[in-house]
């Protein structure tokens, strides 16, 4: 814990000031005599006594000023808190290898399970978008809170040939950031179209001026990027990496299949892939995000699983002194109540 104003914590002086008085008001009071009737009187007047309880208000209200000095000195705490918008991309793989059965029924099938059931888990109110990305990227369905539309995106994939991750993330942060005009065409293999009437370009709109943030430090939107190869076209991932890190958006990425390679065929051709567990690693390590692996289709789920805790909460350093206040205001109500309840008197 720390404070905006340290320098007033020495209010919290006065604390053992009031144990001393305290304590020296109870000796002035033992040492007070009452003149009784008889040794009788005397010992029906210490049985009925307070006793321990008329300790307890003022240790009480000593418990509240202590909070409320503290609240003056305006503590900050790191608090996981819920977050009030969030957008998730997936960014999923549909390469010709995501075909391959060494992950049950296959990784594809698989990785659109584990998907579908993380979806259905996020709270209504976070919005989810979905890219495919293979020798090119495409968004299949824009962010969006319903969930039906999501899980059919999701089983619409097809398989192409080539595995572009770096398009995966641009493509996504072109679509969380749609006023910044990302260049895309280069992603998504689509033309570019010139203005006839001024020979401009007009796919390319004007860019506003982009000012790099701290990485991570964006926390209304993360991308989750699920692939079962290395990088064979499109951009480099780790320089699209590093668009998203100075957007202050995190990248989690997930391995799915084998990392020592693997040999896939079909309808007559066939391939070598092989999991870039580096890549990934350093992907997710310039973003401020995770890498997570999953060697089986268990594995995966357990994964997004975890990913869905992740996704609607951050920790943050966030001021609390109005909880110290309320809670100072607490225990005095609760000492006030508890010294009428045990010790008022009836006129």
């Amino acid at each position: 814990m720390s404070f905006l104003w340290p320098s007033l914590l020495w209010l919290l002086l006065l604390l053992p000031a009031l144990v001393v008085l305290y304590v020296l008001l109870l000796a002035r009071r033992r040492k007070a005599t009452l003149r009784v009737a008889s040794i009788a009187v005397a010992k029906l007047a210490a049985a009925q006594g307070p006793g321990w309880r008329r300790h307890v208000p003022p240790a009480l209200m000593l418990l509240a000023l202590g909070a409320l000095l503290l609240a003056v000195a305006r503590p900050i705490a790191t608090l996981t808190l819920p977050l009030a918008e969030r957008t998730i991309m997936l960014a999923m793989d549909v390469s010709g290898s995501m075909r391959a059965e060494d992950v049950k029924p296959n990784r594809l099938v698989a990785s659109q399970e584990a998907a579908k059931s993380f979806v259905n888990k996020l709270p209504r109110e976070v919005r989810v978008g979905v890219v495919s990305f293979a020798g090119t990227a495409a968004v299949v369905q824009a962010p969006t809170t319903s969930r039906d539309d999501v899980i059919a995106a999701i089983d619409r994939f097809q398989l192409q040939r080539g595995t572009a991750t770096g398009s995966g993330i641009i493509l996504s942060l072109a679509t969380l950031f749609p006023e910044e005009g990302i260049e895309i065409q280069h992603v998504t293999g689509q033309r570019n179209f010139p203005d006839n009437r001024g020979g401009k370009d007009i796919s390319k709109p004007d860019k506003p001026a982009f000012t790099p943030v701290a990485p991570g430090s964006y926390h209304s939107a993360a991308i989750i990027m699920l692939t079962d190869g290395q990088r064979t076209t499109g951009p480099d991932p780790l320089e699209a990496a590093k668009m998203a890190a100075d957007h202050g958006v995190r990248v989690y990425t997930v391995g799915i299949g084998t990392t020592q390679g693997e040999i896939i065929g079909f309808e007559g051709w066939s391939m070598r892939v092989r999991l870039d567990e580096a890549t990934l690693r350093n992907i997710s390590l310039l973003t401020q995000g995770e890498y997570f692996y999953a060697g089986t289709a268990e594995d995966l789920k357990k994964v997004y699983e975890g990913l869905s805790s992740r996704m609607v909460v951050e920790r943050k350093e966030t001021e609390i002194t109005a909880l110290l206040s309320a809670l100072g205001a607490l225990l005095a109500l609760l000492a006030t109540g508890l010294s009428l309840w045990w010790f008022a008197r009836v006129a």
